[in-house]
C-alpha cells in the first residue's frame, strides 16, 4: 500500500476517535496526519525521517492556529444567554412578584430585581433602566420620565 495513503488512513482513523472521544486533541493530529498524506502523494515519499517532519510542522501549525483563533474569539465574541450580555442599559417594566419581590418585564420576560441603592421603591408598572446584573437579578433604577418600556 502506498505510504501516502497509510498516512490517510491514519489521519481518518483518528478523525473517527475524535468522534468517539471528543476533547479536540485527536482533531488536529488527524488533519496533520492526512496532509501528510496529501503531500507525499504530491510530492513523493522522501523517507520516514522527512514524513515525520512534515507531519510534526502540519500538527504545530494546526495547533497553533487554533490558539490564536481561540485567544481572538474570547475577546471579541459574546457569551450566548448570559445574563449580562447586552442587558445593562436597557428599559424594563417593574412589577411584583407574588410574594412582593420586585421583578421586571424586559421584553418577553421576567427576571427578579433589586433597587440600586438609595433609590426609593416606586409603584409597580414605572419605567427603570438596567445599571447591572447581579447574578440572575437585574439592579434597576426609575427613569425620570414614566414612558413606555422597552
Amino acid at each position: 500500500m502506498e505510504p501516502g495513503l497509510i498516512w490517510i488512513l491514519l489521519g481518518l482513523v483518528a478523525l473517527g476517535a475524535e468522534l468517539v472521544l471528543p476533547g479536540v486533541y485527536l482533531l488536529w493530529a488527524g488533519l496533520a496526519a492526512i496532509g501528510t498524506g496529501v503531500v507525499m502523494l504530491v510530492a513523493g515519499d522522501a523517507g520516514f525521517g522527512v514524513d515525520v517532519l512534515v507531519f510534526l510542522a502540519m500538527l504545530a501549525a494546526g495547533v497553533a492556529a487554533s490558539l490564536a483563533t481561540r485567544r481572538f474569539r474570547s475577546r471579541t465574541a459574546q457569551q450566548v444567554n448570559a445574563p449580562d450580555s447586552g442587558l445593562a442599559g436597557r428599559r424594563a417594566t417593574l412589577l411584583h412578584g407574588p410574594d412582593n419581590s420586585l421583578r421586571v418585564r424586559l421584553g418577553d420576560s421576567e427576571w427578579p430585581a433589586r433597587l440600586a441603592p438609595g433609590v426609593a421603591t416606586p409603584v409597580p408598572g414605572a419605567a427603570v433602566q438596567v445599571e447591572a446584573v447581579d447574578g440572575v437579578v437585574l439592579v434597576v433604577r426609575p427613569l425620570p420620565d414614566l414612558g413606555q418600556a422597552a
